[in-house]
């Protein structure tokens, strides 16, 4: 199935994050977010001095990016957002010269870099104290959907990153969504595992190779990369594993990771493993798990709020993506009597999100 990325799916976005920007003008008329933004919204200085509210977002007008931007304004950060066209710079400055931006004290920051050319993100990164990297990624020939070229993308982009942050003095903390796909995908049949899935499990490289499943090569050999050079430079990384990313018109705006996530969905399906999160739970979650690394957060996060688990959750979620309902589930019933169930777990992220207001927590 050939997949492009249109203009009018770009336009989309833009005038998502144009609502988004205007909501967030209003909301700040509360009493609590008049406190934070009337707080001190530090930048570095002259000397290079880097205070703790100026953060930066790769990829940040795709579906995720929007909503952790949404999240990081909300708590008061400046944000510097990563694009790699100057298509979405020069309709992002638009936005700012129109005065629909000023709700956010001009907070919002735009710079043009590519994910895999390492020598400019250093200086991209320079004054921030963290990054979220979300990993979104076209197909640049637009024909073929997520494919074995954009794993490869991924990984390098996931390398890049790190290495940049890492070198980066400003920077304390980064955060990367990878996906629930680079811990489920096993061959269960010849494997002895636990039934629980959680944050110790990691998907099998040669499975997903022999499966063509190129969206879960990519999240896993990505993760794996970013965890390498983490640990070779000494960054403290954390990594969040969210399941299929759902949300207001989540498929026209994400076509290419939906359909990509969703192959394989049969099996993932019968084995009690096609979970789905929220987009701005998920970019909740992504600012807690930041906001908790100079205490104890660390490591990977499972997030997802929904498991399929019937035919009804099925024909749900088939409307919302226009994809075949065999296509995800071939038997009726198979998840309720599937004879290998495997439990997910979030506990883990549940018990940090369950203390967002409080700032420590216990594992």
């Amino acid at each position: 199935m050939g997949i492009v990325r249109t203009d009018e799916h770009r336009r989309s976005e833009i005038e998502s994050f144009r609502r988004l920007l205007l909501s967030c003008a209003g909301a700040c008329k509360s009493k609590e977010e008049e406190e934070i933004r009337n707080s001190p919204v530090m930048n570095a200085d002259n000397d290079g001095v880097v205070h703790d509210k100026v953060v930066c977002v790769t990829s940040g007008v795709s579906f995720l990016g929007i909503a952790i931007v949404n999240q990081l304004l909300l708590r008061g950060y400046n944000v510097r957002i990563i694009v790699d066209n100057q298509d979405d710079v020069d309709n992002l400055r638009e936005m700012e010269r129109s005065g629909e931006m000023r709700g956010t004290n001009n907070r919002i920051g735009i710079v043009m870099a590519k994910l895999y050319e390492a020598e400019s993100l250093s200086d991209v990164f320079s004054g921030c104290c963290g990054v979220f990297h979300t990993s979104a990624f076209i197909d640049p020939a637009g024909l073929s959907g997520y494919s074995k070229f954009m794993a490869d993308l991924e990984v390098k982009a996931a390398e890049n990153v790190v290495e940049a942050c890492a070198v980066t003095p400003s920077i304390r903390h980064c955060v990367l969504t990878s996906s629930l796909l680079a811990c489920t995908w096993k061959d269960y049949s010849v494997t002895n595992v636990s039934p629980v899935i959680n944050h110790h499990c990691w998907s099998d490289e040669s499975l997903c190779i022999e499966k063509k499943l190129w969206y879960a090569l990519g999240k896993l050999r990505a993760e794996k990369a970013a965890w390498r050079v983490a640990e070779e430079r000494g960054l403290k990384l954390t990594t969040i594993c969210p399941g299929l990313i759902r949300g207001p018109e989540f498929f026209n705006r994400n076509t290419t990771s939906t359909i990509a996530y969703l192959k394989g969905a049969q099996e993932m399906y019968e084995k009690g493993l096609l979970a789905s999160v929220d987009v701005n739970r998920l970019a909740e979650a992504h600012v807690c798990v930041f906001e908790e690394m100079s205490r104890t957060a660390s490591g990977r996060y499972i997030c997802f709020d929904q498991v399929i688990k019937n035919e009804e959750e099925v024909e749900t979620l088939a409307q919302e993506t226009g994809i075949r309902v065999n296509l995800i589930s071939e038997t009726e019933n198979a998840s309720a009597d599937a004879t290998i169930q495997f439990q997910l777990s979030n506990l883990k992220l549940s018990r940090l999100m369950s203390r967002v207001r409080n700032c420590k927590i216990t594992f």
